[in-house]
């Protein structure tokens, strides 16, 4: 057996070697390390790969070449770079790579995140945008989010008068859990716990998922007739409904392929964002207390709503230099190239894997000067930078066609939440801790959160009319 593993070795090694090789001249790969045989650079991810990336990337340039095992892949660690593989050649870079979770989880690649570019992927985009992720639908459940945080508020109330430690990781992740389940299937659901399902073997898992999301569409097909009454209100009784008017379009598993998709989307991400915000501004009170200034400004003794946001341009540039340094996922979901193609002077072969590192982007001193390791937000005073996906040096989104189309959903519940905790408390670190020494290590995943949770103890700020 040993002999056989041996001569595998070799000949994986050539067939690395003459890959390599045999693209030179004007069709040459771009550049990147040499990897082992069979296992390519796999050994050089390290348990943080969007750091190991970057790192590598200060030596190979922004467009770099590597084989994960033997996929080629191709890094991109650079606005420009970026912005060739996600505007200028988007339509041969729409495409995701298979992937066995996504293939077990999400009934066959039938949700929105992994399915492959195509007529499907591009209705059922469609089907998401157009009847789900409206502008309208964010703002119908504008009430409930402030009815949900307002609970927040007062739970937080009681620890502040006892001057009791909260871990505000944890709370602020029950909270989006919340909306999530109320927006999706009208109503707070305790019966599965999501992220532990996520951790078994993905066979178990999904037969776990499929069951219980399965008891969910039959409650919601029992009760059609009264929901028909409340209008659609959660996005279950909107999909039954297209379901039934669509025809052979829509199907059971691709309701519950999208409805896995926002679960997956919604609670990790957003949670991650403001745990990553308070960490910052519990090691910056500068910051902490212009974000509090500016609250006070502009809401005064009242809770914070919606429509205050537009006014928020201090806690908006706070927000966005959190994407910028801590990134919920820092590494794309990776796209896939339908077609051979030469960008920027290099061959990028068809069915790469493309890895967009917007952890480096947000790094890029040629994009945001040399103090991108520096927490500081006035750095976009004066400028137009946004989320949407247009200024490359800032996509924590993404961009183009497979760019988030819930990004303004879930910029509502994180900055709902942020000003709301940051208008009606003050908070400090346990006795022991020093903003100068709290822990601000990371734990990889498909979300990047903190590796320990945020403990904070809070105090009411003001007299705020609740």
């Amino acid at each position: 057996m040993s002999f056989w593993i041996l001569v595998l070795a070799i000949l994986a090694g050539l067939l690395w070697s003459s890959l390599r090789g045999k693209h030179t001249g004007s069709r040459r790969l771009p550049p990147g390390p040499m990897g082992l045989p069979v296992i390519g650079n796999l050994y050089k991810l390290g348990d943080l790969p969007h750091r190991s990336l970057h790192r590598l990337s200060k030596k190979y340039g922004s467009i770099m070449f590597m084989r994960l095992g033997l996929v080629p892949t191709v890094v991109v660690s650079s606005p420009q770079a970026a912005e060739l593989f996600l505007k200028t050649h988007d339509d041969v870079f729409a495409s995701r790579p298979n992937a066995q979770a996504a293939e077990c989880l999400a009934y066959g690649n039938k949700g929105l995140a992994f399915s492959r570019y195509g007529p499907y992927w591009r209705n059922i985009r469609k089907i998401c945008i157009l009847e789900l992720l409206t502008n309208h639908k964010v703002e119908y459940f504008s009430a409930m989010r402030k009815e949900e945080v307002s609970n927040l508020v007062k739970s937080l109330r009681v620890a502040a008068k006892a001057q009791t430690v909260v871990d505000l990781s944890f709370m602020v992740r029950s909270v989006i859990e919340d909306m999530t389940f109320l927006m999706l299937f009208g109503r707070k659901d305790d019966r599965f716990d999501f992220k532990p399902g996520l951790n078994r073997r993905f066979k178990t898992t999904s037969k776990v998922l499929d069951k219980y999301l399965e008891e969910i569409i039959e409650e919601h097909v029992r009760d059609a007739r009264e929901t028909r009454a409340t209008k659609n209100i959660d996005f279950i009784q909107v999909m039954l409904s297209l379901m039934e008017s669509q025809n052979d379009s829509l199907d059971r598993e691709n309701v519950k392929a999208i409805i896995l998709d926002v679960l997956l989307a919604a609670i990790d991400t957003s949670s991650t964002v403001i745990e990553w915000t308070f960490s910052e501004l519990m090691r910056h009170p500068r910051v902490m207390n212009h974000v509090q200034e500016e609250l006070q400004n502009v809401v005064g003794n009242r809770l914070v709503d919606e429509s205050d946001f537009s006014k928020l341009s201090y806690l908006d540039m706070v927000v966005k230099e959190t994407m910028r340094l801590h990134p919920v996922a820092p590494l794309l979901i990776p796209h896939e190239s339908t077609e051979e193609i030469m960008i920027d002077g290099y061959l990028i072969p068809k069915k790469s894997r493309i890895i967009i590192n917007i952890f480096a982007i947000g790094r890029d001193p040629n994009a945001w000067s040399e103090n991108t390791e520096e927490f500081y937000p006035e750095r976009f005073i004066g400028t137009n930078i946004d989320f949407r996906g247009r200024d490359f040096q800032l996509i924590p989104f993404g961009s183009g066609r497979r760019s988030c189309p819930g990004m303004q959903m879930g910029l509502a519940v994180v900055r709902l939440v942020l000003a709301q905790l940051l208008h009606c408390f003050n908070w400090e670190l346990p006795e022991g801790t020093s903003p100068k020494n709290l822990d601000m290590s990371e734990k990889f995943g498909l979300a990047v959160p903190r590796a320990n949770h945020l403990l904070l103890i809070p105090t009411s700020r003001n007299a705020v009319n609740e």
